[in-house]
């Protein structure tokens, strides 16, 4: 928790959200235009019943929309494509892993991008690594 007086606000959870953002490959980053990136306190009641959590904390982030892969040359893409950041959630996993805290909201944002993709779970790993790094 070095160089925090106060926890992280909502500002400064989307402010990292923001630098890991910028950090994405142009290859790719011609694909984000149009997703909106929102980092609320935790998943609404009605998020926590449809995943089925036992708990709030028990979701860091979370893709809505349609992705990449699954989408036709004709369909008609009407929401807006959103990655949910949850600042309590990431809080707590930052406390407990001791990671440096842009390095766990950079993680969670590359996670949500890759289902925003399409990707597996060894896609992203792969996207994450070949990324530089975030610092702190």
């Amino acid at each position: 928790m070095i160089g925090y007086q106060t926890p992280p606000t909502l500002d400064d959870i989307r402010a990292m959200a923001e630098t890991a953002l910028a950090g994405i490959p142009e290859t790719l980053a011609v694909h984000l235009r149009g997703l909106a990136i929102k980092v609320d306190e935790f998943p609404d009641a009605d998020t926590v019943r449809e995943m089925e959590l036992e708990s709030p904390f028990d979701l860091l982030g979370l893709y809505r929309g349609v992705s990449l892969d699954r989408r036709g040359v004709l369909d008609v893409h009407q929401d807006v494509d959103l990655i949910s950041l949850y600042r309590r959630p990431i809080l707590d996993y930052w406390c407990e892993t001791g990671e440096p805290l842009p390095d766990v909201v950079r993680h969670v944002l590359i996670h949500e991008i890759g289902h925003h993709f399409g990707f597996s779970d060894e896609d992203m790993d792969d996207l994450e690594r070949d990324l530089p790094p975030s610092g702190e």
